[in-house]
């Protein structure tokens, strides 16, 4: 006798297949892993900004030191010269100790816009990650293609690498 075919059966198995290809947990994964990534991209654009305008105002201070400094040393050159014959020795030493002071001060503000400056490359270059990481699961998605939710994730994760290097360094 021959066995009857059971028509729901070949139903069955294309909705399974369908299902298969349009796998909805994976779409929500990497929905859920690419908001993550952009809130990690934002918080690492606002501190690559915050370290840019700190260089750029420690930079300004050190700019303003280095003036007064020279302010300084031109007021020591003045008292250098004889007025009548006379030398005004001890108002050269305060402004040569006063334009040492000074100068550190300078050289205080210069380290720290450098500091600032380096924290912001590293967190710059986060960012980029960070939005690169975003556009290729974008991609990922209307191409239903895992291996480049993969590669937006080997991204976020060297982005994330930059993030922590431009907290601690």
């Amino acid at each position: 006798m021959e066995e009857i075919e059971v028509p729901t059966e070949h139903l069955h198995e294309a909705i399974e297949d369908k299902a298969k290809e349009h796998d909805t947990g994976w779409s929500m994964y990497v929905a859920i892993s690419t908001a993550i990534v952009a809130v990690l991209a934002a918080l690492a654009g606002l501190m690559a900004g915050h370290h840019s305008n700190e260089a750029l105002i420690d930079q300004i201070k050190a700019s303003d030191q280095w003036a007064y400094y020279q302010a300084k040393g031109i007021k020591a050159e003045i008292k250098q010269i004889a007025v009548n014959g006379v030398v005004d020795t001890a108002s050269v030493e305060k402004y040569k100790k006063e334009q040492e002071e000074i100068k550190e001060k300078a050289d205080e503000h210069e380290k720290s816009s450098e500091a600032h400056l380096s924290h912001h490359i590293l967190l710059a270059r986060s960012v980029t990650l960070f939005q690169i990481a975003i556009a290729i699961s974008a991609i990922a998605i209307l191409t239903r293609k895992k291996f480049m939710w993969y590669t937006g994730l080997l991204f976020s994760a060297i982005g994330t690498v930059f993030f922590v290097l431009g907290l601690i360094f």
